[in-house]
């Protein structure tokens, strides 16, 4: 896990550092340029830590099935709500990031 972060940083950082420093417009374009970028980027994370997230849930309700499958009802329905609480916190995080560029 923490090769694949530092991988992540490192594409990260070359993907900012490509980022050409002058647009046709000057400085200004070049700014809102990477403010998009940025937003694009934050809205990837966001995606990233929904799927963690959720795939954390679906180990743990599967992990407690196993235990107890008499109850796996009701894990499954509170893993699915969970879930939808995630998703729905990802959207907003991808709306926002996308609307302040």
């Amino acid at each position: 896990m923490k090769s694949f972060i530092i991988k992540a940083a490192a594409l990260s950082a070359l993907a900012l550092a490509s980022t050409p420093a002058l647009a046709a417009d000057g400085v200004a374009a070049a700014g809102a340029s990477l403010g998009k970028g940025l937003a694009v980027l934050g809205g990837g994370v966001a995606i990233l830590g929904a799927g963690i997230g959720i795939g954390l849930i679906g180990k743990g309700a599967t992990e407690a099935m196993a235990r107890q499958p008499e109850i796996a009802g009701k894990i499954q329905t509170a893993g699915i709500i969970l879930a939808v609480f995630i998703e729905g916190a990802t959207l907003f995080a991808v709306a926002a990031g996308f609307l302040a560029a």
